[in-house]
């Protein structure tokens, strides 16, 4: 089915649920657990600067999920929330597997599947960057 309502509601349905994931998991990390907690596990991890990479990842993550929620500069917030997703990949991930349950790749690799996406494809036609664009 190639039809462009169709494309265009899948996306929105894929920004929405993608940029709700990222607004939660920035909002946990900064106000949930704590950007100083969170800055321990990262140390724990061996993130180097561990609390300045916190606040950047949860800002990164908030400010990321809201842009592709909204549809606004969708594709380079994708971009940067990969490079994030690359980065938990490396520290975090990859040494625990595939499955999500032990912290594995699992859910990791489809955040940034679905990020590839949405950079490649934009926000669709319901969006801000769509709107503007419009105007212009």
């Amino acid at each position: 089915m190639n039809k462009p309502e169709v494309r265009d509601a899948a996306l929105l349905l894929l920004r929405i649920v993608v940029g709700l994931i990222f607004i939660a998991h920035g909002w946990d990390k900064a106000m949930m657990t704590g950007l100083s907690a969170t800055g321990g596990q990262f140390d724990q991890l061996g993130i180097p600067q561990p609390e300045l990479i916190a606040a950047l990842v949860s800002f990164v993550e908030m400010i990321g999920g809201a842009m592709i929620f909204v549809g606004i500069l969708a594709p380079a917030a994708s971009v940067v929330l990969i490079m994030d997703m690359v980065g938990a990949l490396w520290f975090v991930h990859l040494h625990r597997g595939f499955f999500v349950a032990h912290g594995g790749v699992e859910f990791v690799a489809l955040l940034v599947v679905t990020l590839i996406v949405i950079a490649i494809f934009g926000a669709g036609r319901a969006s801000l960057d769509y709107f503007f664009q419009r105007r212009s």
